[in-house]
């Protein structure tokens, strides 16, 4: 037997954990695998519904270590294109769930719905699911926030948050911080000039969202070793005329060279925007502020990043 959920999971967030935890609750009362059943890439990609700005919370990997962190066994990734696309609900559940990978039990979210026939109500599709063996299971939404303000978990609303700058809101929803991964690559080292070298990052996936311009307070991993840094988002209007963005993370206490090296970036706190200063002193003395800011907020017992 096998408890499974289907969706692109995107951030594999909160609203997400809890799915999730149904999933493992029940496939350990019944003594089954619990499974996810994913895409890749992600349908907007596909379909073309606003696929140059759209960008994603986590990577094909990143998603897959999240969902086996929360205690799912299996992850299936199905590759997303326009003739998967046009699969009905009960072309899917049969194809997929029933005949190739034996789903007994489907959990799903509170507004998820799959296949080409959308027009169809949740319990339509719950029906769809009973006639071809698959017991339905619903589960409702997760909210964040206080009685005042209250917000209802979502992909989207995440990404609305890291673009507005909101990394504590953003971070609250996703229940971890949220990160960058790349390599570090050459840049124009003008920050060592100023006693300020920087990690200059390249990310591996080209398609992750980044937070909005500013300057944050991060924990930065290198080496397998922690350490805590302040991070800059923008275009660097000080020392650069160009429009191309740049990720540059200067690391306190830390010396080694590390370029070609994986280095990998978890968001904290939003110090200030991106500014553009009168000459490299100007720059240096808020870089000082912003290293004291980044101190005060990041306690001394580095933390280890996902």
């Amino acid at each position: 037997m096998v408890i499974a959920s289907t969706g692109f999971f995107d951030g594999v967030h909160r609203g997400h954990s809890a799915v999730l935890d149904r999933v493992c609750s029940l496939a350990k009362e019944q003594g089954s695998r619990a499974a996810v059943i994913t895409f890749w890439p992600h349908p907007r990609a596909v379909l073309q519904q606003d696929a140059a700005r759209f960008r994603l919370l986590t990577s094909l990997e990143e998603k897959r270590k999240l969902l086996h962190s929360m205690g799912i066994d299996d992850v299936h990734v199905l590759t997303f294109d326009r003739d998967f696309a046009r699969q009905t609900t009960e072309q899917f559940f049969r194809k997929y769930l029933k005949d190739l990978y034996g789903v007994t039990t489907l959990v799903a979210g509170y507004d998820h719905r799959v296949g080409s026939d959308l027009d169809q109500t949740q319990e339509q599709m719950f029906e769809i699911a009973k006639s071809v063996g698959i017991t339905p299971v619903r589960v409702e939404e997760c909210i964040s926030g206080n009685k005042g303000v209250q917000t209802i978990i979502s992909s989207t609303k995440i990404r609305e948050s890291l673009l507005g700058g909101n990394i504590e809101r953003a971070n609250t929803m996703l229940g971890y911080r949220y990160g960058l991964e790349g390599v570090v690559v050459e840049g124009q080292r003008i920050g060592r000039t100023i006693g300020f070298p920087t990690a200059n990052i390249m990310l591996y996936e080209p398609l992750k969202l980044l937070p909005a311009d500013g300057v944050y307070a991060v924990w930065a991993e290198s080496l397998g070793k922690s350490y805590r840094g302040i991070t800059n988002i923008g275009t660097r209007p000080t020392v650069s005329n160009m429009s191309e963005k740049t990720i540059e993370t200067h690391i306190l206490d830390f010396e080694d060279d590390i370029y070609g090296l994986s280095f990998k970036i978890e968001f904290v706190k939003r110090l200030r925007d991106e500014h553009k200063f009168a000459s490299l002193q100007e720059l240096k003395e808020q870089l000082v502020k912003d290293r004291e800011s980044a101190i005060t907020i990041l306690p001394e017992n580095f933390e280890k990043l996902r």
